[in-house]
């Protein structure tokens, strides 16, 4: 099967980390459905790794609730509407929270590492590299979210981000296939985030967060629950 987790970010990582990125791709896009049975025997066959690194990645996928441990192996769950709106519902909370810091911080740092995001950000799409631009975009809020030094909310954000990282991912490629033009607008929600937390303006960071957050959920959720898009998405990465 066609490699639906980038490799090029995953290249360094030990055998058990690439197994999980891979496998977590392919359940949240249902390349592998729900109620599948995953034999540690098969995975170590496909992934040409020995059993080690596969058990690691079931009890890894096991901790984010995407898939169920069996005697040797474990069966697909899969992530629900429910689940999605839930995550959503935390990253509000989360970055809500981190903007009301910002508010009252010396963000001279923050903006000009942010500015930089955007610049690459720009640069990701002017050579049609989304995948690329879905890691920038989860750099940029991880930047802004790390920022406040708040030890919690940094632990939150690590348990959400990888399934998170999923969902943009396949987000982001739909919106490719679909109308890349709306890159430019997405560019602009971040630079609009990065010229609100300079003003310090109430306002502005309100309306540039909710702007962009409500325009990603949204754009997630009804990709996610439609099976022609999700189909779409699939194929685009098989066509590769």
């Amino acid at each position: 099967m066609k490699a639906f987790y980038p490799r090029k970010q995953i290249i360094n990582s030990s055998k058990g980390e690439q197994v999980v990125a891979e496998l977590r791709m392919r359940i949240i896009s249902r390349a592998i459905e729900p109620e599948t049975v995953l034999s540690e025997n098969q995975l170590a066959k496909e992934f040409q790794v020995s059993r080690s690194p596969i058990r690691e990645a079931l009890k890894v996928l096991s901790s984010e609730n995407i898939v169920r441990p069996e005697r040797m192996g474990a069966v697909v769950i899969g992530i629900s509407e429910k689940d999605i709106e839930e995550i959503y519902d935390v990253r509000l909370m989360m970055e809500s929270f981190t903007f009301q810091r910002l508010l009252d911080m010396d963000n001279a740092s923050l903006i000009n590492d942010l500015e930089k995001v955007v610049e690459m950000m720009k640069i990701a799409i002017k050579y049609k590299d989304v995948d690329q631009f879905s890691f920038l975009d989860m750099e940029f809020h991880e930047t802004i979210i790390r920022s406040i030094n708040h030890h919690y909310i940094a632990m939150l954000w690590t348990n959400l981000k990888p399934v998170m990282e999923c969902l943009i991912l396949l987000s982001m490629r739909y919106r490719m296939q679909e109308d890349e033009n709306d890159f430019e607008r997405i560019i602009e929600n971040h630079r609009l985030i990065v010229e609100s937390i300079k003003n310090k303006d109430a306002d502005l960071v309100n309306n540039a967060f909710y702007k962009n957050f409500n325009d990603v959920q949204n754009r997630v959720e009804s990709i996610w629950s439609d099976n022609e898009r999700m189909k779409i998405v699939r194929e685009s990465i098989e066509s590769k």
